[in-house]
Formats: structure tokens, C-alpha cells, sequence
């Protein structure tokens, strides 16, 4: 290294275009790297989602749950293995080792569920295979109210706004809640069928085989060539009704059995912001992308679109997780350039040499700037992590500046000798000093970067980002900052050998630390002693401190989910839904209220829960968990409704924002609930303990059809077409055939 230095010292060009070089990447990458509220973090855990409409979760377990973990259990390096059944749907959670890569894992798991595809239920839907994606997370809400219909305004937000963002560069998926899809319903009447001789089967066909168009052929006509196609599609929605079911001597049409009614899909969701009923569009972005960018990208484009909207839809956003984002890295940001300039003020004081203090506090931007090119080498961004590293980093980046610089300076004040001289003689005096102090605490970081575990996978983007940073340092303190002190650095003509040691403040903290130092070597036995004290406290003083995972900060933002008794209808919910708005808005601080029922992906309209703006923490005087802890006091009057009260989830997949989860397993659900009941009575006692709750769940109440089947077997019937039928008869079926208006199809 000493080489380099005194190459750099004779050749000031060469030092200054390599630092730029530095420079010049990191600005670039700096432009290029994303920015996020944590570093992208990759488990390697997949899970495997099956839907079987109508099917109880008993089924569900037996028929598709049990299957697929059998299948995937010979998969090697699983951790855990999980599996969820609920009413129509089948969630299976593979967890692997932390050293297996999710991809690999993933394929594995495809080729398993691919071998048992032919076992599974044939009305099943086939099972979709997906790696955990923890940043693919919901980043935005886009609230659209208007006074028209529901149904109008779904149609004008789905042609308009979200097929449009739909497009943007970085956009995983744009989903409805609180839509009122159309649909072109036919409801038949029972009696009516039965007087003549009608079963829904031959309905069901009659209809969907007269509303088709196909194509037929071509015609040659000598010189030119005719295209054959079958009109037979429906032009008006009330024209159902004149299709013929059955012509048993007189034709039997569809309206003589039933009614047409051009409506909306069943509703198993529903949105209100403030009391107003609305529509969602729920946004989440592609793993891996820069939310800042996206969510930036999309209020553009919202605001490109906003003149072509109607003048009364009115638009919000919700759940913005651009504003602390933004906010937070804003600060640690700032952090950062008053660390930078607090350090050359310290600096100035000690050396009081206007030109000592710039060569020094150059050091610090030129290796902030320089180490944004390995992090964007690395795949990194700026998050809470990196740029705490490089707060960090602050102070220890100007040190070997320092050290060179002090030495170099001396070499000027006490020997005299001339600049260049000075800066070659004074860099090789110090020269493997400053590099074995940098490589240490280049050493001290590195462990933090291959840390095992899932902190590990946290926190190795800080660990490389400090060691980073400490190396580009040792690059800038042996070019650059030998460089200019050879250039620039300059004495007084009559300057005092000993005038940096004449100053009043190196004589206010020399002469104690002296005096302390004498003391101390003729007191040795008690320095040893409290050295040893503090380390034997150090573990006591440790475990009082809290400890957690993430931390908590105050984000203007928290969540009140509800899950209602089973059995519970969208009306029932939402009546409970509009009594905990009102006692939400008693709440001071409180900014919008935003009512979401329905909204996970099995669309259960016994779930509900309220996403709680505040108002900017300078307007208020309780902090968000003081709200929080209010809320909780607040809901307890509610005793059937299990309720949380939480901050929104930073990690997608993650799961409900808990701090503990027990898992009791064992053969017989029964014995596992009364455990399970015994164990959330302790841990209520317990202070401190708050939102305990089971993810055990009974099962909704029904109503169960027993087949006769000596009866169904003199009438000809078989149990599936009986099942068939009640299921269309009571449920419906969603798509007997289709209606098109225009570019759009709707369901019939």
C-alpha cells in the first residue's frame, strides 16, 4: 500500500481520476438502487394452494391435504411441514432449511404435486405451487367512491384505472375488493320445472348449446373466397329468456321456467373509507422491485388518468407505504450529512487547519459515494439496514483519513520537511498501522454478513455494506488523502513546531487524561478489578434489555382485524363492522377509516377488518400505540368477536403480525381445542399478554342431505347428479355460457 500512496503523490492525476472513477459508479448506481423499508429477504419456503369449491374443510383434509403432504414428504431438506384446511381450500406450507435454494425447493415440490394430479378430485382445482415472496407485499390502496352504483363504478375502475396500471413496469397484481362484477343471471323456479318434466341438467344444456358462434369454413366462389360463421349468440340480455329449454310438442322457453335478471356476482366482499361505500384496488408489487419507484409510477399515471375519470369520482390512497418509507430514509439520510460535517467540525477544532479539515471530510463522501457501487454489485438497497451501516460508517471511514493526515502533518510541523516529502515519509511511517487497524475492523463486520439464520439473512447486507465501506476507506486513505496533503497541505512561514500542542483544548483533555493515566499504572490492580466487573455485568445488564426482532416505530398506521362466529353473513358483518367504526372515530388523531370485509383470498365474509390512518405524530399527542392499547380497552365490550389489534404486516407471507405462536399438535381435534383453550386462559392472565387468539376454527353450521337411495335408484337417479343439482339449484353455477356486449363477456 505504501507503493500506491507514493505512486498517487507523485502522480496527482492519476489519483484523482481513479478516485473519480470510484465516484462516477457510485453516483450511477446510487440512481440505480432501489429503496425499501427493509432488505429483500429470501426464505426458502413454498406453498401449494388447492381449491375445491363447496367441499367442507373435513373433505378438504382427506381428499387433498393428506394427499399432497404424502406426496412432497420424500422432498429433502424440509424444516417443517404444515398444512391449513378450511372450507373449500387447501393450504399446504413447506419450510425448508435456510441452505436450500427456494428455487430448486419450488421445482422440487412441482414435480411432486405433478405425480399425484390424477388422485386428486376431479372438480378440483389444480394445485398452484409458489416460493414465498416476503417484499411482493400490498403497497398501496387505491380507494374510487362516487354516488352511483357500485356496479358502474367497478366497470369504470376496471376499463379505465386498473387494466391501465396494470401495465406499469414493476406491478405484481391489482386486486378488487368491494367490486359488484356484472352477471347475467337466470333464476329458475323449482316448481315450475317439476310440472313440466324439467331437471336443471337439461336447462343448463339447453342454454349453453344456443348461445355459440362458430366458425364454419370458407366458401370458393371462383375468383374469391367466402368465411362461414354460425350465428348463434345472444345480442340482448333479456333474449335468455326466449331460448328453448325443451320442446316435448310445444316449445318450452327459459322465462317460462324462471326470470332473466341482468345483476351483479354473488357479494362476498365489501369496501367503505370513512362510512362511504367504495371499491378497492389493492395493489402489490413484483418481488425484488423498488416500492418508492412503483408507488411513484402509479400516482402519475392515477394523475394522467384523473381528467378522463368523471368529475364525481373521488380517489384516496390508503395503506401508502411510500410515505415512511420515504420519511425514514429522509432521516437516516440526514443522519448521515450531519454525522459527515459534525466529524470534519471535530476535525477543525483539533487541527485548526481550514485545509487539514477539507482533506479530511473529503474522505467521507468520496467512500459513502464509492460503496453504493458494491451494494448495487451485490443486488442490495437502500433500507433501514445499509443506510444505518453507512450512518454508522461515518465516523470510522474518516478515521484512517485522520490518522494518515495527523501523521503527515506532523512530519511537516516537527520535521520540517516539505509537503510531498512529508506526505511520502509520514504515509510509509503509519502505513501498516492504518492497514492492520482497517483489516480488523473489516473482520470485526464480516462475520455479521455470513451471520447463519434467519437474523442472518437480515442483517448480511449490513455486514457487507460496513466492510464495504471500511475498504473503499483504506483505498481513499492511501491515494486521495496522502494526494492532496502533498498538494495542498501548507504551514505558516514562522510556524511553531508545537503549536498543534499549545492549544487550549488539547491542554484541557491532555492534562487529565494524563494525570488519569498515572494513576491508573500505579493503581493497577483496581483497574483490573473494574475491568472485570464490567464484564462479569455485562450479561445481568444484557438480559434487561428488550429485545425484539424488528423495531416498532410510530408509522401513523395500524390495523383492527375481526373475525366474526361462524356462520356469520356479509349483512351480519357489516352491521358489526359500522358500530366499530363509530367507536374507532372516538378516537383522537384519527385521519380516515378505511372497512374491509371479505378480503383475504377465500373472500370470507366472517372476517373483517379496519386499516386506521392517524394524523402526522406533530398533530397529535398520543403516540400509535397508546391509540393501539385505547383501541383494545375500546373493543372489549365485544365478547363473541375475536379481535387484534396490530401494525399492517412489513413481510409479505408472514402471516398475522404476532409477536409468539405456540403450535399444539396431536390426533383429535377435540382434546386439541380444550388445550388449546386452557393455554390462551393462562397467557390472558399473563401481564403484558394482548390479541391471543386460536386458529382453530368450528365448522359453519349446515344443513346436510341424506340420499334415499332405494328411492333415487326406482326413479334412475344417481347421487352425483342429485349433488349436481342441489349445488346449481341453491349455489348456482357461475359460468353455464357467456354473454358479450361490445369488447366485454360476461358470465351467464
Amino acid at each position: 500500500m505504501q507503493k500506491l500512496a507514493e505512486l498517487c503523490i507523485k502522480r496527482p492525476v492519476f489519483a484523482t481520476m481513479l478516485i473519480l472513477m470510484l465516484v462516477v459508479l457510485g453516483l450511477d448506481a446510487y440512481r440505480k438502487l432501489g429503496v425499501d423499508f427493509f432488505p429483500k429477504v429470501e426464505f426458502p419456503i413454498v406453498t401449494i394452494s388447492t381449491t375445491l369449491r363447496g367441499a367442507s374443510p373435513e373433505e378438504v383434509e382427506t381428499q387433498i391435504s393428506k394427499r399432497l403432504e404424502e406426496a412432497v414428504n420424500t422432498v429433502s431438506g424440509i424444516d417443517e411441514l404444515q398444512s391449513m384446511s378450511a372450507e373449500g381450500l387447501s393450504r399446504v406450507m413447506i419450510t425448508f432449511s435456510l441452505e436450500k435454494d427456494a428455487e430448486i425447493a419450488a421445482q422440487e415440490v412441482r414435480d411432486k404435486v405433478s405425480t399425484i394430479l390424477g388422485q386428486l378430485p376431479a372438480d378440483a382445482d389444480p394445485p398452484v405451487v409458489e416460493k414465498l415472496a416476503t417484499d411482493a407485499s400490498p403497497i398501496i390502496n387505491i380507494v374510487v367512491s362516487a354516488n352511483r352504483d357500485l356496479r358502474e363504478i367497478t366497470k369504470l375502475v376496471d376499463d379505465r384505472i386498473k387494466k391501465d396500471i396494470e401495465t406499469i413496469n414493476g406491478v405484481g397484481q391489482v386486486r378488487f375488493i368491494g367490486e359488484r362484477e356484472r352477471q347475467i343471471q337466470i333464476w329458475l323456479d323449482g316448481q315450475k320445472m317439476y310440472s313440466y318434466g324439467l331437471n336443471i341438467d337439461q336447462v343448463r344444456g339447453a342454454i349453453a348449446s344456443q348461445n355459440i358462434e362458430v366458425p364454419g369454413g370458407h366458401l370458393d366462389q371462383g375468383g374469391r373466397e367466402l368465411s362461414v360463421r354460425t350465428l348463434g349468440r345472444i345480442l340482448k340480455a333479456n333474449d335468455f329468456g326466449d331460448l328453448i329449454a325443451a320442446n316435448p310438442g310445444a316449445p318450452i322457453r327459459v322465462r317460462d321456467i324462471g326470470n332473466i335478471e341482468d345483476g351483479y356476482k354473488e357479494t362476498r366482499s365489501s369496501a367503505r373509507l370513512d362510512g362511504k361505500e367504495a371499491v378497492v384496488l389493492q395493489i402489490r408489487k413484483q418481488a425484488g422491485t423498488n416500492t418508492l419507484d412503483i408507488i411513484h409510477r402509479i400516482k402519475e399515471r392515477i394523475e394522467e388518468l384523473r381528467p378522463s375519470l368523471p368529475q364525481d369520482i373521488q380517489l384516496a390512497y390508503v395503506g401508502d407505504q411510500s410515505g415512511f418509507i420515504k420519511a425514514s430514509f429522509e432521516a437516516v439520510q440526514e443522519h448521515l450529512v450531519l454525522g459527515g460535517i459534525l466529524a470534519g467540525i471535530v476535525v477543525l477544532i483539533f487541527m485548526r487547519n481550514w485545509r487539514s479539515t477539507l482533506i479530511a471530510a473529503i474522505a467521507i463522501p468520496t467512500s459513502i459515494i464509492s460503496t453504493y457501487t458494491l451494494l448495487n454489485l451485490m443486488g442490495f438497497s437502500l433500507n433501514q439496514i445499509t443506510m444505518l451501516a453507512l450512518t454508522l460508517m461515518v465516523g470510522i471511514v474518516i478515521d484512517d483519513a485522520i490518522v494518515v493526515l495527523e501523521n503527515i502533518f506532523r512530519f511537516m510541523e516537527e520535521k520540517g520537511l516539505p509537503p510531498i516529502q512529508a506526505a511520502i515519509e509520514g504515509t510509509r511511517d503509519i502505513g501498516l498501522a492504518v492497514l492492520a487497524t482497517t483489516l480488523s475492523l473489516a473482520v470485526v463486520f464480516l462475520p455479521v454478513a455470513f451471520m447463519p439464520g434467519i437474523v442472518g439473512r437480515f442483517m448480511s447486507s449490513f455486514g457487507f455494506t460496513a466492510a464495504f465501506a471500511i475498504m473503499v476507506s483504506l483505498l481513499v486513505s492511501f491515494t486521495l488523502t496522502p494526494m492532496l496533503c502533498g498538494r495542498f497541505l501548507k504551514l505558516a512561514p514562522n510556524h511553531d513546531p508545537h503549536a498543534s500542542k499549545n492549544t487550549w483544548i488539547f491542554k484541557v483533555i491532555d492534562r487529565p487524561y494524563q494525570a488519569l493515566l498515572r494513576w491508573s499504572m500505579n493503581h493497577r490492580w483496581v483497574i483490573v478489578t473494574l475491568a472485570i466487573a464490567t464484564v462479569a455485568t455485562t450479561g445481568p445488564i444484557f438480559k434487561r434489555v428488550g429485545i425484539d426482532f424488528l423495531p416498532q416505530d410510530d408509522q401513523s398506521e395500524f390495523e383492527l382485524t375481526v373475525r366474526m362466529p361462524a356462520g356469520s353473513s356479509l349483512e351480519g358483518t357489516e352491521s358489526v363492522m359500522r358500530g366499530i367504526e363509530a367507536d374507532l372515530k372516538t378516537l383522537p388523531g384519527v385521519q380516515t377509516l378505511l372497512t374491509l370485509i371479505g378480503s383475504d383470498a377465500r373472500r370470507q365474509v366472517d372476517r373483517g377488518s379496519v386499516l386506521v390512518t392517524l394524523v402526522a405524530t406533530s398533530e397529535r399527542k398520543d403516540s400509535q400505540f397508546q391509540l393501539m392499547d385505547q383501541t383494545r380497552e375500546m373493543m372489549r365490550k365485544y365478547k363473541d368477536l375475536v379481535i387484534s389489534v396490530q401494525l399492517p404486516a412489513v413481510i409479505a407471507g408472514s402471516g398475522p403480525n404476532r409477536d409468539f405462536q405456540y403450535i399444539l399438535s396431536g390426533p383429535d381435534l377435540e382434546h386439541l381445542d380444550k388445550y388449546a383453550a386452557t393455554v390462551i386462559a393462562k397467557l390472558r392472565a399473563t401481564p403484558g399478554v394482548a390479541d391471543v387468539e386460536s386458529g382453530y376454527e368450528s365448522g359453519k353450521p349446515e344443513v346436510r342431505v341424506r340420499i334415499n337411495r332405494d328411492r333415487a335408484s326406482e326413479l334412475g337417479v344417481s347421487a352425483a347428479s342429485i349433488a349436481t343439482a342441489i349445488r346449481t339449484l341453491i349455489a348456482g353455477d357461475e359460468q353455464v355460457t357467456t354473454f358479450r356486449e361490445g369488447d366485454d363477456r360476461y358470465d351467464v
